[in-house]
């Protein structure tokens, strides 16, 4: 399966963020793409949005899902992004979807691991996921969802791998600071490895983040990069096969010598 990732800026309106994406799918879809990947945030960014929050979530949540679904049936690719979507109370969730190429809705997954680090506190705005770890079926390849500071906690990534996750699609927003660059592509290529599978990683690039969105393979290898292109779309060919070859020599996750979900305990 050929799978792509954008990454742009999204500004605080929706629609005008959609017609980013519309570009970018299109493009990713003449590359021969099935699924593409798109930023957190995408729906609009946070730090951009006029008035009341929940009130604009109450407002665009919606157009976004079914906007994104029109434009994954007229192009007939698959597409992950990142928007808002209401809780019912004043935070809203940090909420991914899933939707097929015939513009059917998958699955959503709800941020679970909130920003609260380096001096930022996403938890003052945003309430974290209650729904567990989401992994669909797309064409064969099974797809685990993740958001951003999400790459940081471990046990996420191989939770979606028990559960059958061939590729790791991760939208972010990844703030710019000391080390943050290094620290990005470090977590992804350690998720790849130590769980030898896909990982497409699409972050957004603006004046606060860092871009840098990439497909990488079970051995850590980037087939598909960007730097800090404000708008761009980069594709690669994600196969089973690579995953197959590759735990045929490293075969990391048989080799594990507790069960899921136990606990390691120190005998001295």
């Amino acid at each position: 399966m050929f799978v792509s990732v954008g990454q742009f800026s999204p500004t605080g309106d929706v629609n005008e963020n959609l017609d980013v994406m519309r570009s970018l799918a299109a493009k990713a879809k003449a590359d021969g793409s099935e699924l593409v990947v798109f930023p957190e945030e995408s729906m609009f960014s946070v730090g951009k949005v006029e008035g009341p929050l929940a009130a604009a979530v109450d407002a665009g949540w919606s157009t976004f899902v079914q906007q994104l679904s029109l434009l994954a049936a007229e192009l007939g690719i698959a597409v992950v992004a990142g928007g808002y979507e209401s809780s019912g109370e004043d935070r809203p969730y940090n909420t991914l979807v899933l939707i097929e190429a015939t513009g059917r809705i998958a699955d959503t997954y709800r941020k679970l691991h909130l920003y609260d680090a380096f001096s930022y506190s996403e938890s003052t705005r945003i309430k974290p996921g209650d729904g567990g770890v989401k992994v669909v079926d797309l064409g064969g390849i099974r797809v685990g969802l993740m958001t951003c500071y999400d790459i940081r906690f471990p046990e996420l990534a191989r939770a979606l791998t028990d559960k059958g996750a061939d590729l790791l699609a991760v939208p972010a927003a990844w703030f710019k600071g000391e080390h943050k660059i290094e620290h990005w592509e470090t977590l992804l290529k350690a998720r790849a490895i130590e769980n030898t599978v896909w990982v497409a990683a699409a972050g957004t690039s603006s004046r606060h983040t860092v871009g840098h969105s990439a497909i990488l393979d079970p051995m850590g290898v980037a087939h598909a990069f960007l730097a800090d292109e404000e708008e761009a779309v980069v594709t690669a060919d994600v196969t089973r096969k690579r995953i197959d070859d590759v735990r045929e020599f490293l075969p990391v996750l048989k080799n594990r010598r507790f069960a899921e979900n136990e606990t390691i305990i120190s005998a001295g």
